[in-house]
């Protein structure tokens, strides 16, 4: 796992007030970041921990050891436990050769997007502590994901993003709409594993209410397609997490020229204006 310590920082300067972005440094950190998980995933929304993480209170699994873990950290608060309030989990290519692959192949069959040249990189595990849920905090993870991304060259991102609910009629609106709209090209399409295909196009695409069916998609995966991403085929039902995954691709040539300007005023503008 890398750390801030053995990176040249990337994240100089992202920071706002009391807040700042960097990678964890030290076991410490990686488990605050696996109790948030676990406050977030397990405590607010549901999903059903093994015996082993409700002891521990601890969303964990053996990718944790080899995963970066981006931090969005509160430094008026004492603790790791207390201060790590954002989390993001950042795989490489390298890491995942070296290690047990990425978490994505569990649900997708990933062999278009790790035929593409240039280094690729995993995102998942996303979450943000309740109190700081905006606008604000979601922004300074990704500018933190923007500095490890230029950092790195990265030229593809991908992970799984979800749907609340295990009902895919009820979801037939906004997983038609990502079908029809933006569905990956051919060459970087991931495709749901047979045994866990959910067919998405639901809805002819000349019967969808496009504002309808935006206002139906989270928060995260509206800011994936503005950031120019696409989805693969077929979704997945987790019923672990009580949501529908679909697999979200971002080439990082097709950020806008904002966010990367975004990203080198934030190095400059600790105010994050």
């Amino acid at each position: 796992m890398a750390t801030a310590e053995t990176l040249d920082d990337p994240f100089s300067g992202i920071r706002s007030g009391n807040l700042e972005v960097r990678l964890a440094i030290g076991a410490d950190e990686v488990d605050a970041a696996q109790a948030l998980r676990y406050r977030i995933f397990y405590e607010e929304m549901k999903a059903v921990p093994t015996a082993e993480m409700s002891a521990r209170r601890r969303d964990h699994d053996p990718f944790d050891d080899v995963f970066d873990h981006l931090l969005v950290i509160d430094n008026d608060r004492a603790t790791p436990f207390e201060a790590v309030v954002g989390t993001y989990r950042l795989n490489r290519r390298g890491n995942a050769a070296r290690s047990s692959g990425f978490y994505t192949a569990g649900e997708y069959d990933l062999t278009d997007i790790e035929r593409c040249e240039g280094e690729i990189l995993e995102l998942g595990r996303s979450c943000v502590a309740a109190e700081y849920r905006n606008g604000h905090t979601m922004a300074l993870l990704w500018r933190g994901i923007a500095g490890y991304v230029f950092h790195h060259d990265i030229t593809l991102m991908f992970g799984c993003a979800s749907l609340a609910g295990v009902d895919p009629d009820a979801l037939a609106l906004p997983l038609s709409y990502l079908y029809h709209r933006h569905l990956a090209p051919e060459g970087m399409r991931p495709r749901a594993l047979d045994h866990l295909y959910t067919k998405m196009d639901r809805i002819p695409a000349a019967q969808i209410d496009r504002q309808r069916a935006r206002a139906a998609l989270p928060p995260l995966i509206k800011g994936y397609l503005r950031l120019g991403g696409f989805v693969g085929d077929g979704a997945v039902i987790d019923r672990q997490f009580h949501t529908t995954d679909v697999c979200v691709v971002v080439k990082t040539d097709m950020v806008t020229a904002k966010y990367r300007q975004h990203y080198q005023s934030a190095r400059q503008d600790p105010d994050l204006a």
